[in-house]
Parts: structure tokens; C-alpha cells; sequence
């Protein structure tokens, strides 16, 4: 019983973190090879710079990546996606008359 217990926190806690999102410089974009990838430290210590930001999904090809998005999207590598997802099952409001 225990040992499942502690699994489940493992789980649970590796679920936290993000496995595609990236700390990377945004004044480092080139077409053919993206974004820089910088440490998290940077995207973490809360800097108001701007040069840095979490960058979501995308491929890693050395130290650069590419082909996601700064917003955290539940959909592809589309790079303009918000994340946000509006409506429902039925999918939309004031379908029903009176």
C-alpha cells in the first residue's frame, strides 16, 4: 500500500514539470535554426528584460529550437495558439430556443 502511495507522489510530481517547455532568448531567432536555448534560471528569476521567455513544443536541434510557440497550447507546433479553448460539450452558447 505504501509503495503505491509513493508512486503515485512520484508521478504525480513528474507530471509538474513541462518536458517541452524551454528558456530561450527571443532576440536569438533565425529562421533556419530558431531560438537560442538559454538555462531556466533566466526564464525563473522573474527579470522583466523580455529577452527571455518559456517557449512550448517545437523540435531541439543542438542548443537551438523551433517550430513551437511562447503560449502554452494544447494543439501542435502552431506558433500563434494561446492555449485557450472556449465553449463545450455542445460546443456553443445560446444554441437551445425557449
Amino acid at each position: 500500500m505504501l509503495g503505491g502511495v509513493g508512486l503515485l507522489a512520484a508521478t504525480l510530481t513528474a507530471c509538474d514539470s513541462d518536458p517541452d517547455k524551454r528558456c530561450v532568448d527571443r532576440d536569438s531567432y533565425t529562421a533556419a535554426k530558431g531560438y537560442k536555448v538559454v538555462d531556466d534560471k533566466y526564464c525563473k528569476s522573474g527579470s522583466s528584460s523580455g529577452h527571455v521567455g518559456w517557449y512550448y513544443g517545437g523540435s531541439k536541434s543542438g542548443s537551438r529550437v523551433g517550430g513551437g510557440s511562447f503560449g502554452k497550447s494544447s494543439g501542435g507546433g502552431d506558433s500563434g495558439g494561446s492555449g485557450v479553448s472556449r465553449g463545450g460539450l455542445g460546443g456553443g452558447e445560446g444554441s437551445s430556443g425557449g
